[in-house]
């Protein structure tokens, strides 16, 4: 399901974390978050004002990882390299769709998705 509306804006923000039991216990104890596992080394949190995750490993350079929806996920690669950018990890899929990372050429890291 497409979401034009969406398109190109910032859907998605992922963190890293290297105790996933921990951070659970932690973001629901303070803020009354609700989370979804998706497998052992990865939750995700909805209607908090943006959706994101968190997911287990060590610190990601240039902190958090911001996430933009594109309805044409190939267009909005091209358009990247186009302008200049480089794609940092190619498209792979993840449950509930597909997506790709970017370096800016400026020194930040972001990815693209779509269903």
């Amino acid at each position: 399901m497409s979401k034009p509306e969406n398109h190109h804006k910032i859907n998605y923000i992922e963190f890293t974390s290297t105790d996933i039991a921990k951070t659970r216990e932690f973001y629901a104890t303070v803020f009354g978050w609700q989370f979804e596992d998706w497998g052992p080394d990865y939750i995700s949190f909805t209607g908090l004002g943006i959706d994101g995750g968190f997911m287990k490993g060590t610190e990601r350079p240039g902190g958090p990882l911001v996430v933009l929806y594109s309805s044409d996920l190939k267009a909005t690669e091209r358009a990247i390299v186009d302008a200049g950018g480089k794609i940092a990890e190619p498209i792979f899929e993840f449950p509930g769709g597909r997506r790709f990372h970017f370096d800016d050429g400026a020194g930040n890291l972001l990815g693209v998705w779509s269903e």
